[in-house]
């Protein structure tokens, strides 16, 4: 808002009140008047991170104020949402949460930092996206891998030889790895990264062997061929990537499914206007031709729902991750 000499700044703000009614940007009930942030529990160059990014983007320009992304990773995205539970519930602190923060970590973690449905005010699951098992192109070319049922042979013949990414402790891409080593019955090493973008570097440069990733992370680099995609983790195939079958088809694997999800939270508390006013930004966002075609050629199915359907969707996610996690065996202290 750029000052004019004349008004003084009592008269600004009067002017600003009154352009309330008016339509065009989302304006009401005095928020926001300053910056808000968006915290990613991750490394930059994630999922979470891509996502985060266009989120902000289309509500930077829905409201008179930019939202802004702050990476803070670790710990398998304890720390920011940790930072966002503690928040104040006042519309400036959010968090991009997801599957790991809001429904794993809960069963993963022997002291968890927060509660993850009564410390967060639930807004709007943004996406879903499924995960997708990448390979060492070079790697596993040299190993005759080029299916999920090579790869299976290969690590049933080689016990410990294979090193398995993961953008950390209990994230979703972690428990996919847990969940087809169980379902297998092969042994591979976990090295957890602090987020997507650094294990997918690892994994490029040959120190890592596969990674269960979320798509639309990896997809530039299976474009690319730098990376292998054997198999999404999904139900179904994924539309953007024609031809990929899913680990339950090709690894005959019964049953098999871990897909990821992320959705903006705010601390308890959070004013259910402010939340129903981002959700509904957010929805709209989603809904235009160019978000929903980026999202789709991420491999990322847009959501948008309600804050109390994202409420419900948490709880049927913390169910169904609970017996998952007890059965990897997979624990964090």
């Amino acid at each position: 808002m750029h000052t004019h000499p004349s008004i003084p700044r009592r008269g600004l703000l009067a002017l600003a009140a009154a352009s309330v009614a008016l339509p065009g940007r989302a304006q009401q009930s005095g928020w926001p008047t300053r910056p808000v942030k968006i915290v990613v529990p991750f490394a930059p160059g994630g999922t979470t991170d891509i996502l985060a990014r266009a989120t902000a983007a289309a509500l930077s320009q829905a409201f008179p104020q930019q939202f802004i992304v702050e990476n803070k990773g670790g710990a398998g995205g304890n720390i920011g949402a940790e930072q966002v539970a503690r928040a104040a519930p006042d519309g400036y602190t959010l968090l991009m949460g997801t599957v790991g923060t809001q429904a794993i970590n809960k069963w993963l973690y022997s002291k968890l930092p927060f509660d993850p449905q009564k410390d967060f005010t639930p807004i709007t699951l943004v996406a879903g996206v499924p995960n997708v098992m990448v390979v060492n192109t070079e790697k596993a070319k040299a190993r005759g891998i080029h299916t999920v049922a090579d790869f299976i042979r290969y690590a049933k013949a080689n016990p410990g030889k294979l090193n398995m990414a993961s953008s950390g402790n209990g994230t979703s891409i972690h428990l996919a790895g847990e969940l087809f080593k169980s379902m297998t019955g092969i042994y591979m090493t976990h090295f957890p990264f602090t987020g997507s973008g650094p294990a997918l570097m690892s994994l490029v440069s040959g120190d890592m062997d596969v990674m269960f990733d979320n798509l639309p992370s990896s997809m530039q680099l299976i474009k690319s061929g730098r990376i292998k995609a054997l198999a999404v983790t999904s139900a179904q195939p994924s539309a953007a990537l024609p031809g990929v079958p899913t680990v339950e088809q090709a690894g005959n694997l019964k049953g098999f499914e871990a897909s990821s999800w992320f959705g903006l939270l705010g601390p308890a508390g959070l004013s259910p206007d402010i939340a129903s006013r981002i959700q509904q930004e957010v929805a709209k966002a989603l809904g235009t031709p160019e978000m929903k075609e980026k999202l789709l050629l991420q491999g990322a199915n847009p959501s948008g729902n309600t804050p109390a359907q994202f409420a419900a969707f948490i709880d049927a996610e913390l169910k169904k991750w609970q017996p998952v996690v007890k059965n990897s065996g997979a624990k964090v202290d």
